[in-house]
């Protein structure tokens, strides 16, 4: 079994390519999951404010002994506190047991307010002040992105978007990685696999290399050079999602999963997002 492979990003820092989201899952159910994910060797958690579990990632991470230096936390900025970013990570921080996280993200863009940009200014100074390693976006499409460096001459290391096989966004994943901005798939799974884990090239492939329909999916994030982050509280699912570091798909199969793309958004519309 190979090791787990970090990415770096452009300020320098590292990131594991795999890790463990938590959304939906409470505050209790999260300290169980992690300690499993962390006895597994998932090393990257991926919160947010409006998850209402960071206390839960927290009192997991706290309890658990593993040392901060080799822990990646993210946790995002939600849109109702894009005038106070700092008030918001510091709530965060206090909920999470931490005196920095190591990525913190612009949950979504909220265009019909138009506070991203001076938000985006904010985590800039955050950053600076020591709080957030790294700073990021998520569910901005081009246009956003462009805004923000125009306006302050620092672009994102991380962008976080839906990505599965069914929507690949695959101009937008080009378009950051020019700009290198490193991709990161939220729902990476299509939200449990419907309509994914059934198609013939998954199953296929599934049976070849001997994994389940979901350790291709994301074995397919990974070979194509995405940061990825399966959601789950199972802790068989947990150690199934992370048992993927002995096989790799080869350019065909890559490319025969990209042919299953079909711009199927499952989540909202972040130029529409408002919430």
């Amino acid at each position: 079994m190979t090791h787990p492979t970090v990415i770096k990003l452009h300020d320098g820092n590292l990131m594991p390519q795999l890790g463990l989201g938590v959304w939906k899952a409470g505050n209790e159910e999260v300290v169980s999951a992690i300690h499993k994910a962390l006895e597994v060797g998932y090393r990257s958690f991926d919160t947010a404010a409006v998850y209402q579990n960071e206390t839960g990632v927290g009192n997991a991470l706290s309890s658990a002994g593993v040392p901060r230096d080799e822990l990646f936390v993210t946790t995002k900025l939600w849109n109702d506190d894009q005038k106070q970013p700092k008030e918001a990570l510091q709530e965060s921080l206090k909920k999470l047991k931490l005196d920095y996280v190591d990525l913190y993200l612009i949950h979504w863009p909220v265009p019909a307010t138009n506070h991203f940009v001076d938000a985006w200014k904010s985590l800039i100074e955050l950053q600076q002040q020591g709080l957030a390693k790294s700073i990021g976006v998520c569910n901005f499409q081009v246009h956003h992105l462009q805004k923000i460096i125009d306006e302050t001459g620092v672009a994102p290391v991380i962008n976080q978007i839906e990505l599965h096989p069914l929507m690949q966004q695959r101009q937008l994943h080009a378009w950051n990685a020019t700009h290198k901005i490193q991709t990161e798939s939220w729902s990476p799974l299509a939200q449990g696999g419907e309509g994914v884990f059934d198609q013939k090239i998954i199953r296929q492939l599934a049976d070849k290399y001997g994994k389940t329909p979901a350790q291709i999916v994301i074995r397919w994030h990974l070979d194509s050079g995405l940061v990825v982050i399966p959601k789950s509280v199972t802790p068989s699912r947990i150690a199934e999602n992370f048992n993927v570091w002995d096989f790799r798909l080869d350019k065909d199969e890559l490319s025969e999963i990209t042919k299953l793309d079909q711009n199927k958004r499952l989540g909202p519309d972040p130029d529409q997002f408002g919430g």
